[in-house]
């Protein structure tokens, strides 16, 4: 394979974590307030499907005009404080990231206008070393682009993409799938609760495959073991889940600021 090729595919790792990491998965919020804009189920019912409407027909948020992210982002602020999610150092909340999950929408979490910031969502504290202590802290360099992921200063467009996000709760681990024309690529690697935000997941990302259509697998797992000799630290990142309803949706904030919208149900956003 084509060096750029292999890139393309270390990128693919971060999703949600962070590449677009499914920019792909912890900040400690304080109880809802009694006086908020919504504290209802049916009220919360609403919301998530008016999340779910706008990010629709977005293209993973890549075709999303300004107004419609500022939007996104504001209803996303409501439902994160209205239930926000508790801890990954409690099994039966943990218990409820297991599974599959699909990459609908990602963006900036902060974005400025004429009046300034139009989020103030920030991480209670960034700084963490990954799963391997070292000195070397997990990059938190904010990444500003919409509908894609990025990671190592190369970024793969996951828009028209299926993108899939993999939590096995049990071995603690966490894989992040991208469909392409030409194959699979699978980023896969362990995760372990942070010791200081409650709903951040740190991970390590150790296997790179790539499952090309009618060829054999390319596994290019040994890519991760340079990089980390490379930079004298783990390959990965960490994602904050901060709104969790385990049987449809998840909304996530990884280390380079992206925001990402998941579900259960891959048809429940219009692409």
């Amino acid at each position: 394979m084509h060096q750029f090729a292999a890139l393309r595919v270390i990128v693919a790792s971060f999703v949600l974590v962070p590449s677009s990491a499914f920019q792909f998965p912890n900040i400690s919020f304080l109880p809802p307030s009694k006086t908020g804009a919504f504290t209802s189920s049916s009220s919360l019912t609403q919301k998530k499907a008016e999340l779910l409407e706008l990010v629709s027909n977005t293209e993973n948020g890549k075709t999303a005009a300004p107004p419609l992210q500022a939007k996104v982002l504001s209803i996303v602020r409501e439902i994160e404080k209205a239930s926000p999610f508790g801890s990954l150092q409690n099994p039966s909340e943990a218990a409820a990231i297991d599974g599959t999950w699909f990459l609908q929408y990602t963006s900036p979490s902060k974005l400025e206008d004429e009046e300034g910031l139009l989020d103030i969502w920030s991480p209670e504290d960034p700084v963490e070393f990954g799963i391997e202590k070292t000195d070397k802290k997990i990059e938190t360099k904010q990444f500003t682009a919409k509908g894609t992921v990025s990671a190592v200063g190369i970024t793969v467009d996951t828009s028209n993409r299926v993108v899939k996000q993999i939590f096995n709760i049990a071995e603690s681990t966490v894989s992040n799938e991208i469909n392409f024309d030409w194959g699979t690529l699978t980023v896969r690697g362990p995760f372990k609760p942070s010791d200081k935000v409650d709903n951040r997941a740190i991970v390590s990302f150790q296997q790179l495959i790539i499952e090309p259509k009618n060829l054999p697998t390319i596994d290019l797992s040994f890519l991760f073991s340079v990089i980390k000799n490379i930079k004298g630290s783990d390959v990965g990142g960490w994602l904050e889940t901060t709104y969790l309803s385990g049987d449809d949706l998840r909304i996530g904030r990884g280390n380079k600021g992206t925001m990402f919208v998941l579900t259960r149900d891959p048809g429940a956003v219009q692409p």
